[in-house]
């Protein structure tokens, strides 16, 4: 009962959280203007692209490996674990913000607008997201995903506020109150998560020892897989950006609208996956991992094969009632639509790769989709603008989808399966 408990609370935060991003980004849109929102579309997006192109993402590593050393009981190694994982960090955050400031004046040459402002206000969001990495990864290895959807909840709403308040003045205020919301959020959620470990049982801290390979190979592979996800997450914006104009960029942006929607749908259960199938891979049980992946992957196809069909008949009406001054982003939408649809299928391509101890899948499965994308989405978005963008979005998202198919069935067949002796 606890458990449906906890499951059902990070449905509702999660799903919470999505719909408070998801306002956020409509009253960015109708309060900015086309033209704005572009801007600060470019803003936020090249944040995320050297927090996560530059991000040693530990956090991953932590749980992977904190479900190891718990399930032998070697708290001594737990805690040096953790200890390490946060300077890495931390450290890489720093040289992200670092190089922000070091492009912010070179922002003009590159996307045709001056951001240099925005970006510098920017520059301590990666060393922000690090601290509140780090306090997740604590709460997952207590088993508390409920709490984790909550204050993810908890940022989303602040972060709505924040652009609620700073649109009202343009793209420099909106990043200052951004700022200022991520700095609260990230103090709260670091202070339950520090909770959370010191409830860990305490021992003197061990060396790794022969663990160290390992998990530095597990933290690069999974730190380049990230990096090849925000590469592919974010470029897009990027280079619509050098290839096309800041209005084009606006419209794409909101023509994401339907793909940030369906993400929210499987990001509860992505985080319950990644947290229940790393235990049981630990201990063993390759076939109920598996059975998971089977069964998530059945319901979210029945769940598209009604919802797209109609998403796509009311995209227009959509658009004139939440966005619209965005009208000229329909067709992107709707193309984005069926790639938010093929990415949901998948869903559990994000979480399995950590579960088993294979990020370097990861690294193969986005390496090929961004191989795909980044030509296409130059040539097709230089020559329709947003609609372009969304064509190669959608033909990287079918090359992902039928290179994770063949990737699963060998998965089936060589389950790499380590079992954690207690």
């Amino acid at each position: 009962m606890n458990l449906l408990r906890r499951r059902l609370a990070t449905a509702l935060g999660s799903y919470g959280a999505t719909a408070l991003g998801i306002a956020g980004t409509i009253v960015a849109a109708n309060v900015l203007g086309v033209a704005d929102f572009g801007r600060l579309a470019l803003v936020l997006a090249t944040v995320a692209l050297f927090q996560l192109l530059l991000d040693l993402t530990s956090e991953e590593a932590l749980v992977k490996y904190g479900f190891r050393y718990a399930e032998r009981q070697d708290w001594g190694r737990f805690r040096r674990l953790f200890e390490l994982a946060f300077g890495v960090k931390c450290a890489s955050a720093l040289v992200a913000g670092v190089l922000l400031c070091a492009l912010a004046p070179a922002s003009d040459a590159l996307f045709g607008v001056d951001l240099t402002v925005p970006l510098l206000v920017a520059s301590p969001l990666p060393l922000l997201y690090s601290f509140e990495g780090t306090a997740a990864a604590a709460l997952l290895l207590r088993g508390r995903y409920d709490v984790r959807a909550f204050f993810l909840f908890v940022s989303m709403a602040l972060r709505l506020v924040a652009i609620a308040i700073g649109a009202q003045y343009g793209v420099t205020a909106t990043v200052v109150a951004l700022v200022l919301a991520q700095v609260v959020a990230t103090a709260v959620l670091s202070s339950i998560g520090l909770a959370a470990l010191v409830r860990f049982p305490r021992a003197a801290r061990a060396p790794l020892a022969k663990d160290r390979r390992e998990i530095v190979g597990f933290v690069l592979q999974s730190s380049l897989g990230t990096g090849i996800v925000s590469v592919r997450t974010w470029i897009a914006q990027l280079l619509l950006g050098v290839v096309s104009t800041v209005s084009q960029v606006g419209l794409f942006r909101a023509a994401q609208a339907p793909q940030q929607g369906l993400g929210s749908l499987s990001s509860p259960v992505r985080l319950i996956l990644l947290t229940e199938q790393t235990r049981q891979w630990e201990r063993g049980r390759p076939d109920a991992v598996l059975a998971g992946v089977k069964r998530y992957t059945l319901g979210a196809a029945a769940l598209m094969a009604v919802a797209v069909p109609v998403f796509w008949v009311l995209m227009p009406w959509l658009f004139e009632v939440i966005l619209p001054d965005y009208e000229d982003a329909v067709d992107a939408a709707r193309i984005v639509l069926l790639a938010g649809a093929i990415q949901l299928v998948y869903g559990w391509s994000k979480s399995l790769p950590i579960s088993i101890g294979r990020p370097n899948l990861r690294v193969l499965a986005h390496g090929i989709e961004t191989i795909v994308l980044v030509p296409l989405l130059v040539v097709l978005g230089r020559r329709w603008g947003a609609t372009g963008a969304a064509f190669a979005v959608l033909a990287s998202t079918v090359v992902f989808a039928a290179m994770w198919t063949v990737l699963l069935a060998r998965i089936r067949a060589h389950p790499p399966v380590q079992v954690s002796a207690a």
